[in-house]
This record gives structure tokens, sequence and C-alpha cells, in this order.
């Protein structure tokens, strides 16, 4: 559990002024923790007693331990496949790597499922179905791939869909953007400037953010109209991606429903197209 998540599991139990200080902590989280507890409570606006309070409410014995926690934390947030490597390769079961791996994969989603909250979602696949709304994806390094699995099959699914080129060449696209356009970013860990520097000219533009990330949450959540956490820490040297993936294909499945009769059309279309391509090998 995060110290975010073991904050906000508090939540119901908190005064007014303890869930103000617990939302100026989760808008600039975790960097805003990691100063004074004065330089805290200023930023929260509340008093140093109302800091003491919430954090022994919370579970913890004082500032000072809450505060290594938050940096073993950004440790892993920003660690390198090294790094990560090291956190855990001397606490493995011995047993094979398929079923360590699998087993923390599936533990994984079923996590990432259990977290998501069902309104935020039906909120994402409401702006994905509206067709006066262009649809621009973009993933970073590694997340490149998830965001071009999506494009594809929205694509497939309805007009106005952009994949967003990575580098410089995303300035080109941003020519583009316009008020109230949905921008979907994928970014986790070690969260990539260029990706968060692109979601503040989407979002300066009027463009509503739409995040995926990972359980400590990439800083372009501060911006996000929406932001859906995934686990993605497993035995090995590279996080997963399959929770994230998870959550792209439920998104496309919801999708297509709402605009099925579109679909329909669409898929008639492009068929054709295949077929007079010779694309695929027919059998019969």
């Amino acid at each position: 559990m995060t110290v975010s998540d073991r904050l906000i599991e508090h939540r119901d139990k908190m005064t007014p002024t303890e869930r103000q200080l617990l939302n100026a902590l989760l808008d600039d989280y975790p960097i805003v923790g990691l100063g004074s507890i004065t330089e805290l409570a200023s930023a929260a606006s509340v008093s140093t007693t109302t800091v003491a309070r919430m954090l022994q409410k919370t579970g913890f014995d004082g500032f000072p331990q809450f505060q290594a926690a938050l940096r073993a934390e950004l440790k892993q947030m920003i660690s390198d496949p090294i790094s990560k490597r090291n956190l855990w390769k001397n606490d493995l079961p011995e047993e094979h790597i398929l079923n360590r791996y699998s087993r923390q994969g599936l533990q994984n989603q079923q996590r990432t499922l259990d977290e998501l909250d069902p309104v935020d979602f039906d909120q994402l696949c409401t702006l994905l179905s509206d067709p006066d709304r262009t649809i621009f994806v973009a993933g970073g390094r590694i997340t490149g791939t998830l965001a071009h699995y999506l494009f594809l099959h929205l694509q497939m699914i309805r007009p106005q869909v952009r994949l967003v080129a990575s580098g410089g060449m995303a300035m080109h696209d941003l020519l583009d953007v316009q008020e109230n356009d949905v921008v979907v970013i994928f970014d986790v860990r070690r969260y990539e400037n260029t990706t968060l520097q692109l979601a503040q000219m989407c979002r300066d533009k009027g463009a509503q953010v739409v995040l995926f990330t990972d359980q400590w949450r990439s800083p372009v959540h501060r911006i996000a109209s929406l932001t859906f956490s995934a686990r993605i820490a497993v035995p090995s040297a590279w996080d997963s991606c399959l929770p994230l993936l998870m959550l792209i294909e439920c998104t496309i499945a919801a999708v297509q429903e709402n605009l099925w009769e579109m679909v329909k059309d669409r898929t008639d279309a492009l068929e054709e197209a295949f077929n007079q391509s010779k694309l695929f090998r027919k059998f019969i």
C-alpha cells in the first residue's frame, strides 16, 4: 500500500481540515510532504497540530516516520530497472518464474480493478464516445505501445482519432488540439518530462486530459480531468503493462457498445477495403 493509499483509506474518518490537508498532499504528491512540517501545514493552510493529528490517525508514529515512508516510495517511483530488481531479488520464493511472475501479475490486475471508480470509467467512455470531440492518444518510450494499441481500436470504432507523435513531432499534433478535445496520456514511472509538458500544453488549450498511470501516479495527474492508476510492480527489472492493457480493453469494449451502429458501418467499409487489397488470406 502506498502512503497515499494509506491516507485515502482513512478519509471518511477525517475532519474537514484534515481532508483539506489530504487534498493538498495529493495535489502535489509526494513532493509537498518532503519539506518541514511547517511548510506542509502552510501549503495546506492548516496548523501543524492538524498535520500531527492526521498522521497519528492514519497510523504513523510521527512526521519523521511519514517522511521516511514518502522517501522510500519516491525512490521506487524513480528507480531504474537495476534498482527495481535489487528491491525484490533477495525475497523471491524458490519457485518457477512462471508461477511467481504470473501470480503477481494477476494480483495486480485484481487490485487495479478493485481500486477503479466505475463512475470515472463511465465518464471516460462517455468522453471517448462523443463524436464532436477529437481524440488524441499519447504515450512515452515504453507506454507508446499501449497508446498505439488504444489508437488502432478507437480509429476502427470512430472518426477523429489521432496518435500523437513522439518527441518534437508532438508539437505538430498540438496545432490541431482544440477546446473540449480529449487527450489520453500514458505515463508510468520513471515519468517523462516531455509527457508532462505535452499534457500541460493540451490543458492550456482547453482539452480534457485523461491519464493512465501507475499506483504512484505520474505528475500529469495534477492537471488531468480523470486519472486511472494501475498496479505495475512485478518480480522483474521492468514493470508490467498487463493491468493497463486490461483497462484499455475494457475501455474499447465499452466505447464499441456506445457507438455500435457507427462501428458496424465503419467495420463493413474496412472489411471491404481489406477484401479489395487482399490483406488477409482467404481459406475458401
